[in-house]
């Protein structure tokens, strides 16, 4: 199976600890968080990976070198010389992926997330994209409709609400957890260039696609990007080793 791999960020909520690497080279217990990420991926079946690299990307292509690629297909995707967002790095490495449905990860999540549960789910639904998605407090939410498709946006502390399409039934906010699984179809409908959102690639398709959502809210799920969440992960995978 096939994963795209984001790694671009600065990685700036995590500095100092980002001042002299890339945010996916900051370490849990000794191991880079895209370690971690890449190890997780191999365990649920990914063999064809991707990985987009901007803020030191040399660090991040000798640490593959040094580790063989882990054993599998393993691709960089270049952003030195601008970091393009979810949306446009994504569509710089539309070249990578074939026909099959494929994965696209933050690197500073930790979960314990059923992944062949999550690629199944979006088999089974046809969607276009499929969300991983939990109720957690956060200031933007995902809006979806009592079918779990995806409807609109909303901004809580700025009041801004973005609707897409007609919803059904009763509205679930939901907080977005970072993982997709997208049908490689997605990239016939991403018109924009350069920079640019997924988050509004999604809420235009919308319209006209299924984007759905992924409940898995009993999941462990920790953003890394802080420095008090990076200590919560560092005692939730020591009791995990």
């Amino acid at each position: 199976m096939q994963a795209m791999i984001l790694a671009a960020g600065l990685g700036t909520r995590l500095r100092p600890l980002t001042n002299d690497r890339p945010k996916a080279m900051v370490e849990i217990h000794g191991r880079p968080l895209l370690e971690w990420t890449i190890r997780r991926l191999i365990q649920h079946g990914f063999d064809k990976i991707i990985i987009n690299v901007h803020h030191y990307p040399d660090q991040i292509i000798d640490f593959l070198k040094a580790k063989d690629h882990f054993g599998i297909h393993i691709e960089i995707s270049d952003e030195r010389d601008q970091v393009l967002e979810t949306g446009g790095g994504l569509k710089k490495a539309q070249a990578f992926f074939d026909k099959a449905p494929f994965l696209l990860c933050n690197t500073d999540v930790i979960t314990d997330i059923n992944l062949k549960a999550f690629y199944q789910s979006h088999l089974n639904s046809k969607a276009l994209a499929t969300l991983a998605t939990r109720w957690r407090s956060t200031s933007r939410y995902l809006i979806f409709d009592e079918s779990k498709v995806l409807c609109g946006w909303q901004n809580i502390k700025t009041g801004e609400v973005k609707m897409s399409r007609p919803s059904k039934g009763n509205l679930q906010l939901r907080a977005f957890s970072g993982m997709h699984i997208i049908d490689p179809k997605i990239f016939e409908f991403m018109t924009a260039q350069g920079k640019f959102s997924i988050i509004d690639t999604y809420l235009r398709l919308s319209a006209d696609h299924p984007i759905k959502s992924y409940p898995h809210d009993d999941d462990t799920w920790i953003d890394v990007g802080r420095p008090e969440s990076l200590k919560e992960a560092e005692v939730y995978m020591g009791n995990k080793s």
